[in-house]
């Protein structure tokens, strides 16, 4: 197996990034919750993935009212993970199997129980009061208009102080405001720590609603009751560019660090919007999460556009990343239709995940196939799930446990998990998937062990060669005049496919056909729902 060109490689450009929703990987101690002893004990299983980085959903103190992302000490490990001793352990053994740590980190507010909140809460003459976004309101009605992300207003009255605090998600969250240079330059304290303790970089959460409209204006239009539209004055502030800028700087300042940002954009997507926290390539994000494949369905024109929608908006030294589930949303089999092709259709996907130019995060048990759980009213946790039940079950559908074995509770935990286990865990785990070649999970471990022998796959510039026409996807990566080609039919038929120059190419993985056949590329079938990786003799 040839290696890279180490002076080309960056591993955040061309390696693969797996998320792994900390509660839901592996439980170690038996209180069905997952841990940080539980991926150390599980480092094995990502090392053989061959991916490159880790992400980990939020480990920080928490009362947990929005799983995590309601920050109580920035600097400490909440103890249903583990310990700072804990957090060293999983860092050094990572940075012993070459393999990068990313955490999560949440801007846009604290949880009401962080102590600068309290102290700002306290009294409005308090020196940190400047430091979350205090309002007075209007004839007994909150200061504007704006939405909370959960539904309602964006405002909650405070009793002792009679003012409004802004909260975009939970009244438990409150917003910080970074107009405040003495909040900017504490919270940029808390996000060297983690530096200076050796992390390789930070997804951050829905950053660019750290800027707000200066006059709080209210939301134009009909959708700003549902928190929608790209007009909105509560978020994408020009003040949201110069903090990523700052930002960007602190983070440059080490070698070798990243951060790739979730823009906060109604679907489908929008991919402007998001591109735009690129800058110029190399002054804000690395990376920004854009989610328009995720809002596609199955459909090879709409995601071929999507694609290349995206792939316009990157600036010149920019970069893409790629993402089909997460956290927040559906996995993504569950998009993919019910029917007998659900697997070879997530096999597609991978392949697209995995080819094309831009930064793959895999989110956990993606490999696997693993599916959205139904849940009962009594076992919802999220939130959004328990406010809005039965209309929407919430976010934690996407969150089951991690299906490692056919035993009870899928390998996941001794005890009974958080949440359930799919139903489907004694056919869909990694003991049954692992000794199947034709697994979902060998498609993802072979593509990644492709991306590392082949730099075209990795590094390669993209040519699109069939844009979706007649249910097909097709195009090269090439890399220092190597090349190769990816060949996708969205469809239950056989496609006869002529293109090119080139006659002869060898097959280096298919999910149809057997390996390192040689074909005629000017004139062959490419099978139902088959996709195709080929190398030019």
């Amino acid at each position: 197996m040839t290696n890279y060109f180490q002076s080309d490689f960056v591993w955040w450009k061309h390696g693969v990034v797996y998320h792994i929703y900390t509660k839901s990987f592996y439980d170690s101690n038996g209180d069905g919750v997952g841990d940080l002893q539980g991926i150390i004990q599980k480092l094995d299983y990502i090392t053989s993935l061959g991916v490159d980085a880790i992400w980990l959903s939020p480990i920080y103190e928490s009362p947990m009212h929005d799983s995590g992302y309601d920050v109580s000490d920035y600097r400490a490990i909440d103890s249903v993970f583990g310990s700072i001793s804990d957090f060293k352990e999983l860092l050094f053994e990572c940075h012993l199997r070459g393999i990068k740590l990313i955490m999560d980190m949440i801007m846009n507010h604290t949880s009401s129980e962080h102590p600068w909140f309290k102290e700002s809460k306290s009294s409005k003459t308090n020196i940190k009061r400047n430091w979350y976004i205090w309002k007075a309101g209007k004839k007994d009605s909150p200061p504007n208009n704006w939405q909370s992300a959960f539904g309602g207003t964006a405002w909650q009255y405070d009793e002792q102080t009679q003012e409004y605090y802004l909260h975009s998600f939970l009244k438990e969250q409150p917003d910080l405001n970074w107009r405040d240079k003495h909040l900017r330059k504490a919270f940029f304290k808390e996000i060297k720590y983690w530096l200076d303790l050796g992390v390789d970089g930070f997804r951050l959460d829905a950053i660019n609603m750290i800027g707000k409209d200066k006059l709080f204006r209210d939301n134009p239009g009909f959708l700003s009751m549902l928190n929608l539209g790209n007009k909105l004055l509560s978020r994408n502030a020009p003040r949201s560019h110069k903090i990523v800028r700052k930002l960007r700087e602190l983070i440059d300042s080490y070698d070798d660090k990243m951060i790739v940002g979730e823009i906060f954009a109604p679907p489908p997507g929008s991919p402007e919007k998001a591109a735009s926290y690129l800058g110029d390539g190399m002054n804000q994000l690395h990376m920004a999460f854009d989610f328009s494949l995720i809002f596609r369905r199955w459909n090879a024109k709409r995601y071929y556009e999507a694609i290349e929608n995206w792939y316009n908006q990157i600036p010149k030294n920019g970069w893409p990343s790629f993402v089909l589930s997460n956290h927040d949303l559906f996995r993504s089999k569950n998009r993919l239709g019910v029917g007998n092709n659900k697997e070879e259709k997530a096999k597609i996907m991978a392949i697209i995940l995995l080819t094309l130019k831009g930064t793959p995060f895999v989110y956990y048990g993606e490999e696997l196939g693993m599916e959205n759980v139904k849940l009962t009213k009594n076992q919802i946790v999220d939130p959004l799930g328990k406010k809005y039940w039965p209309l929407f079950a919430g976010r934690d559908m996407a969150r089951s446990p991690m299906q490692w074995t056919d035993d009870r509770y899928a390998g996941f935990s001794t005890n009974e998990p958080w949440l359930p286990v799919h139903k489907n865990f004694k056919e869909i785990n990694l003991k049954n998937l692992e000794v199947d070649c034709d697994s979902i999970l060998n498609v993802f471990k072979n593509l990644i062990a492709l991306r590392k022998e082949y730099p075209s796959l990795s590094m390669g510039d993209w040519k699109p060669i069939i844009k979706g026409d007649n249910g097909l996807i097709s195009y090269y990566r090439i890399f220092k005049n190597r090349k190769i080609q990816v060949i996708l039919n969205f469809t239950g038929q056989k496609k006869v496919y002529k293109n090119g120059t080139e006659v002869f190419w060898t097959v280096l993985l298919s999910t149809m056909r057997s390996e390192y056949i040689e074909i005629d590329s000017k004139n062959f079938e490419i099978l139902p729902y088959e996709g195709i990786i080929l190398k030019l003799l």
